[in-house]
């Protein structure tokens, strides 16, 4: 709907995209919004806004439309997607800021985004940054300066947090960027689509009821060969049908295809759920961001755990219960499943969603570094693999990703729910001691439902060939309580016995699994991003956002921002000069560990921060 105007100006066409601009340039007041006695703006202060509005709309319709040509091999500059690129890594080949110049780095500008649980990854593209915010509000903001461009904010129903939860419908890790659109998952379960100049709405499809299926849209989706990818985590209360993968057209928004996670009755892993009934199977999602190898055509991404959690609640411990705690590789233009690996039979809540890394590299897992080895590997066969940290355990685990092969896997903390890996088959066989069998049992297991790691994402860098992973020190007790929760379990977490403080870093090799270095420090670390300028940056849950050596650890650069770095940093460069961004905020780890640590006392501001060197 147009906009009312004094009669004046009742000639000047006012639509949605020139408030949309006029609102950027008047520091983000919807002017739509504005009470009407403000609105009756003279003739010439609101032609003036549709002047500028003009010339801001000219300038970003000569953007180039994003292409899937242009995702698989994006410009140094841009931050397209959530870890840069669709292999998963979080690298950038920026070098500007480097080993040598990091010290001098100085905060540019800064931004407060929206309140909320926090955990947003910005875009970049041709010097505009897009930033998620919580409770599905998008901003354009100008990546030099931090002015606010336009601003879309989703009308999320009044009952949404009744079905939710306030923290899991607030939460939005990422967007994607196809066309000359922004690309999102809402609170409210559709998929939709935004314009590049204006942020109004282009398209929206529901992708499930949230009133019937309720499920989560905490991480956004990717695009791959067109087609917009993404998972959700699934309430128990949904059942099966709202555990599922989606693929939607990321020109119009039609689906084309969907994939549950959890077997129907008569597909191939229903009998790894016993008797239990399709309708009493629940909550398999896979609640973080795919990775896309174009080559193979195969997305890969990761599931959660049952609910409950026990399993001699859910037809007994001896069935394996597909496909939570899997890697799965999808076929792109089908949805089909061409492999799964499941890593963990689970009764604890140790989740096995997260990022996975798309790497070629020779593969050498060396014996005296490495727990468990596929015995037919050939020394120094190089292999197309994917690899990380995916679950709550902190076992890295490489696999081969056009079979799903097993090559190789280690733990990196200390944990007692794996008792072994057969290096030949890849097959886990849990620690019996700690596997509940009625309510009641209480186990201490390491890690716990915290991990380990979470979501906070590890990087790759290919320069070194080795990952770098945020990981944290954990145990606890964990009994089986019939208690009504998700997941029917009561857990007290404590630092890991013998270990003197909760947060780490790792650098370890693609190749040979050695761990080349360590960093330890109190707080629990946050998500992390590589460079070509020999950096890795992240933060913690204390405030702290570092850079350390690529190739030693050694902390090269850090400020306190204040608040726990629950954002996921990024770098870009705009004509020529290279910045660092990441966000701070509150999340549902930063609150449940901080007991921990209980002489540390961060605020909870959502802020945007923006660095770079100066300049001269």
């Amino acid at each position: 709907m147009a906009a009312q105007v004094p009669p004046d100006l009742t000639h000047a066409e006012v639509t949605q995209g020139d408030i949309a601009v006029a609102t950027a340039l008047a520091g983000g007041v919807r002017l739509d919004h504005m009470p009407s006695r403000l609105l009756a703006l003279s003739g010439a202060v609101l032609l003036s806004f549709l002047v500028v509005s003009a010339e801001s709309l000219h300038a970003q319709s000569d953007v180039v439309a994003v292409t899937d040509a242009m995702l698989q091999s994006p410009e140094a500059d841009d931050w397209l997607m959530w870890r840069r690129t669709l292999d998963g890594w979080g690298y950038s080949p920026l070098d500007q800021i480097d080993r040598s110049n990091v010290a001098d780095l100085k905060m540019v500008w800064s931004r407060g985004i929206a309140d909320g649980s926090n955990q947003g990854t910005p875009l970049v593209y041709d010097g505009v940054m897009y930033m998620p915010n919580p409770s599905d509000r998008i901003q354009a903001i100008d990546a030099v300066t931090g002015d606010l461009r336009w601003e879309y904010q989703r009308t999320l129903p009044d009952d949404l947090t009744d079905r939710l939860g306030r923290a899991l419908s607030q939460i939005n890790r990422n967007i994607a960027i196809f066309g000359d659109t922004i690309i999102d998952t809402s609170g409210d379960t559709h998929v939709f689509a935004l314009d590049i100049a204006t942020g109004t709405l282009r398209w929206e499809t529901e992708i499930l009821d949230y009133r019937t299926h309720p499920a989560h849209q905490s991480s956004g989706p990717i695009i791959a060969d067109g087609k917009i990818i993404s998972g959700r985590g699934c309430m128990p209360e949904a059942g099966p049908d709202a555990c599922v993968i989606t693929a939607h057209d990321a020109r119009t928004g039609e689906e084309l295809w969907r994939r549950r996670t959890i077997p129907r009755p008569g597909e191939p892993g229903d009998e790894t759920w016993g008797d239990v009934p399709d309708e009493e199977r629940r909550h398999v999602g896979a609640w973080m961001v795919p990775s896309y190898d174009p080559e193979l055509g195969l997305i890969y991404i990761g599931t959660s755990v049952t609910s409950p959690a026990p399993k001699f609640w859910i037809g007994g411990v001896e069935n394996t219960h597909l496909y939570h705690n899997s890697t799965l590789a999808l076929d792109v233009n089908t949805g089909e499943i061409v492999w799964h690996y499941q890593h963990l039979n689970d009764h604890w809540d140790l989740d096995h969603p997260f990022e996975r890394l798309l790497v070629d590299t020779v593969v050498a897992p060396a014996p005296d570094a490495v727990e468990w080895i596929n015995p037919r590997l050939q020394p120094g066969e190089r292999r197309r693999v994917v690899t990380g940290i995916p679950g709550k355990t902190g076992v890295v685990y490489t696999l081969d990703r056009e079979t799903g092969e097993f090559l190789w896997a280690k733990p990196t903390v200390s944990q007692n729910v794996i008792a072994s890996i057969d290096g030949a088959t890849g097959a886990v066989a849990v620690n019996s001691e700690v596997v509940f069998t009625a309510a009641g049992q209480e186990v201490m297991t390491c890690p716990v439902w915290q991990g380990g790691k979470d979501w906070e994402a590890g990087a790759y860098s290919p320069e070194t060939n080795l990952m770098y992973m945020p990981l944290r020190h954990t145990c606890g007790r964990v009994m089986a309580s019939d208690n009504g929760t998700w997941y029917d379990l009561t857990v007290r977490t404590e630092i890991t016995p013998g270990e003197a403080m909760l947060g780490t870093i790792q650098a370890i090799s693609a190749e040979t699994g050695e761990t080349v270095w360590t960093h330890s420090q109190e707080a629990f670390t946050m998500s992390l991003v590589a460079t070509g300028g020999g950096l890795v940056f992240g933060g913690d849950s204390n405030g702290r956002f570092k850079a350390l050596d690529h190739e030693t650890g050694e902390i090269l650069w850090e400020i306190n921002i204040g608040s726990p770095v629950t954002g996921f940093p990024v770098t870009y460069a705009v004509d020529g000069r290279q910045y660092v961004a990441v966000s701070t905020g509150y999340s549902l780890n930063t609150s449940a560990l901080a007991r921990l640590n209980p002489h540390h006392r961060p605020s909870r501001g959502n802020t945007l921060f923006v660095f770079a060197l100066p300049e001269g």
